[in-house]
């Protein structure tokens, strides 16, 4: 993973989690605006949760930002 899209997911959770809470979840479309403008990353955020973690569509924002800290 790049260190631009993992920055990008904990910097989106860290504000996420301080808006709503420890129990907020989130999606891997959260890291990215509603406009395709970066699909190489897109994909590679994609093939991390999908492919790589087997995740579910939404996730605890604190379960994602604890396995991208621990890349």
């Amino acid at each position: 993973m790049t260190l631009t899209l993992k920055d990008k997911i904990i910097d989106i959770c860290n504000k996420k989690i301080a808006q709503k809470g420890d129990s907020v979840g989130v999606s891997f479309y959260a890291f990215f605006k509603n406009k395709n403008d970066d699909p190489e990353l897109l994909m590679e955020a994609a093939t991390w949760w999908i492919q790589t973690h087997k995740l579910d569509h939404f996730e605890k924002a604190l379960k994602i930002k604890s396995l991208i800290e621990n890349i």
